[in-house]
């Protein structure tokens, strides 16, 4: 292991974790957007190897605390925090003083399988409305989001939705109240069309939101499938007894 000796007492630490720290006081000196120096001069100034930069420059790069911009890397700005809530992600944007904005990819209607039918309640095979989107702050790709709703009841939002606004609040504006729902959160790695979507690679570690919502009356609203970058946001929760 590449170690190094401290205080001269014998004990020994791992250089990888010397450079770690190194670096977070230097980016603790720099300010957003400001460039990070080269693997060659870093190793230079922590006196190891490239390999040894190189590993710790990819840990903050996981978890975005830099980003590469053309040929370099520059500060990142901190992760947008998301509040897990029935709100939508529109809300929790603006909240965190960031722009929201989607892009559609898909808006098709297909017959629900298996699974979708049982988080909407409904047989398999019926009609349900897809809409996947990817999500954007201040233009930036982070997340890619796929929603099934019951075609029957939302078909009417094709008269006058706009796929690049809230969906919360345009289901909301039939009518509809949202009672409640369900989530759950894994950590996966993005498939190559994902990747692409969302302009990263598929190394990066993503989170992965499953939502069931249901109404006032208990009947289910839509089955969501939402993924994130890992770099780019993260979630918080207030949790009382």
């Amino acid at each position: 292991m590449d170690t190094t000796d401290v205080a001269g007492v014998g004990a020994r630490i791992p250089k990888s974790y010397r450079v770690r720290t190194e670096l977070e006081a230097l980016l603790g000196e720099l300010n957003e957007g400001d460039p990070l120096p080269s693997e060659r001069d870093l190793a230079l100034r922590c006196g190891v190897a490239r390999e040894t930069v190189r590993q710790a420059v990819r840990e903050l790069l996981v978890e975005g605390r830099i980003r590469r911009q053309g040929r370099g890397t520059v500060v990142s700005r901190p992760k947008m925090v998301q509040p897990l809530t029935l709100r939508s992600y529109t809300e929790g944007a603006l909240k965190f003083g960031r722009t929201p904005g989607r892009l559609l990819v898909d808006w098709t209607d297909i017959t629900a399988d298996a699974d979708t039918a049982q988080e909407l309640a409904l047989p398999v095979g019926t009609p349900v409305m897809h809409l996947e989107r990817i999500l954007l702050a201040d233009g930036e790709r982070i997340g890619l989001e796929s929603t099934f709703m019951p075609l029957d009841r939302f078909a009417v939002l094709r008269d006058f939705y706009n796929p690049e606004t809230s969906l919360y609040a345009a289901t909301r504006s039939m009518g509809v109240a949202y009672a409640s729902a369900t989530e759950r959160i894994e950590t996966v790695l993005a498939s190559p069309r994902e990747a692409a979507l969302l302009e990263c690679t598929t190394a990066l570690p993503m989170l992965l939101l499953h939502r069931r919502s249901i109404d006032t009356d208990g009947t289910p609203i839509e089955r969501v499938r939402s993924l994130y970058r890992g770099d780019r946001i993260a979630f918080q929760a207030a949790l009382t007894d």
